[in-house]
């Protein structure tokens, strides 16, 4: 089988399921339109309206790594913490490991790798807990 095609089926199943996730993880975090658009790699305006209103036929290999990261940091943010205000509270509060930035704030310099250093700091704190 065309291993293009594996990966366009699987965006189409991921994308949906990742980006109502992350809707609702904006919502938690309060985030505004303008920074729910830079986690989700800037798409256009008109784009991520219709991704916000469900219309999702697959989103670029970019959008989706995010989308994984996110989960991610949402996931060990609940192994830490025992409700959602605590996990919405550390991720606002500055954090000397992220050179006195929230980790929202490194997430929002809008890089793959912001995501990434959050991700993979967030599981080290996972994995000692």
């Amino acid at each position: 089988m065309d291993r293009r095609l594996v990966d366009k089926a699987q965006n189409k199943q991921l994308a949906p399921l990742g980006l109502r996730a992350f809707f609702k993880l904006a919502a938690n975090w309060g985030l505004s339109v303008e920074d729910q658009m830079i986690l989700l790699g800037r798409p256009s305006r008109s784009t991520f309206y219709n991704w916000r209103s469900g219309k999702i036929s697959g989103v670029p290999h970019d959008t989706l790594s995010r989308l994984s990261h996110l989960m991610a940091i949402h996931h060990a943010l609940h192994t830490l913490f025992d409700d959602s205000t605590q996990a919405t509270n550390w991720v606002k509060a500055p954090n000397d490991q992220l050179a006195g930035q929230s980790a929202l704030e490194r997430l929002l310099a809008g890089e793959v790798m912001d995501l990434y250093v959050v991700r993979t700091y967030l599981d080290g704190l996972a994995q000692t807990a």
